[in-house]
């Protein structure tokens, strides 16, 4: 069982911070891809950002400008760094990480982290 761990949740006013953090397992491999989704309640789970392990990000239209998304392959690490946050990104945030083996793609996410942002 492959172990995603995800910290750095809380409650927030709108306007705030926060600092998101994924750890995986050591391997022998380095990720493809690491990224963030959410889950707000009554809704889909959404891409929020993602980084390939050569740098590239891609980030929702929703959060450009004010998340900034970084990885650590050494690591298997990935952060996430929110701020200007708003009462709409209140979501349980799930980290992802993506590898390429064999032909087909291997998700491993962790079990969700909860974002309150709330006055």
């Amino acid at each position: 069982q492959v172990q995603v761990v995800e910290s750095g949740g809380g409650l927030v006013q709108p306007g705030g911070s926060l600092r998101l953090s994924c750890a995986g397992p050591a391997t022998t491999f380095t990720f493809n891809r690491m990224g963030w989704y959410r889950q707000a309640p009554g809704k889909e789970r959404e891409l929020v950002a993602t980084i390939s392990s050569g740098g590239s990000t891609n980030y929702a239209d929703s959060v450009k400008g004010r998340f900034t998304i970084s990885g650590d392959n050494a690591k298997n690490a990935v952060y996430l760094q929110m701020s200007g946050l708003k009462p709409e990104d209140t979501a349980i945030y799930y980290c992802n990480l993506r590898n390429w083996y064999a032909g087909r793609w291997y998700d491993y996410w962790g079990q969700g982290t909860q974002v309150t942002v709330s006055s």
